[in-house]
């Protein structure tokens, strides 16, 4: 039988405006090289990056609840500039994170 993937529980917040800076600069970066580069990843990258920080703010440590909790936050965004949608957003910040904390993003190897 198959075993159930482990949460990823994020270290408590010890620098807040620092972290929202490295994850709205790095989603930034990503969203830019990922396509082509356009005005909108900039407010896309700044609002994840709020979304995220206020649920860690509120004690939200756990990756997949924070990026759930990007996902239904970022339907009410409009993607029409963009190539992007909530999900692309949502699973870019989980990739960004793990890597930051050195689990490799392909196939769930560490």
């Amino acid at each position: 039988m198959s075993q159930p993937i482990p949460p990823i529980v994020l270290p408590s917040v010890e620098n807040p405006e620092q972290e929202k800076a490295w994850l709205q600069a790095s989603l930034h970066e990503w969203l830019d090289n990922e396509f082509i580069p356009e005005l909108i990843n900039q407010t896309i990258a700044q609002r994840a990056a709020q979304i995220f920080m206020r649920h860690r703010m509120e004690g939200e440590n756990d990756l997949g609840c924070l990026v759930i909790a990007i996902v239904t936050e970022m339907q009410s965004f409009d993607f029409q500039k963009s190539f992007y949608s909530e999900f692309a957003i949502a699973n870019a910040v989980s990739d960004l994170i793990l890597k930051s904390l050195g689990i490799d993003t392909c196939c769930g190897n560490s």
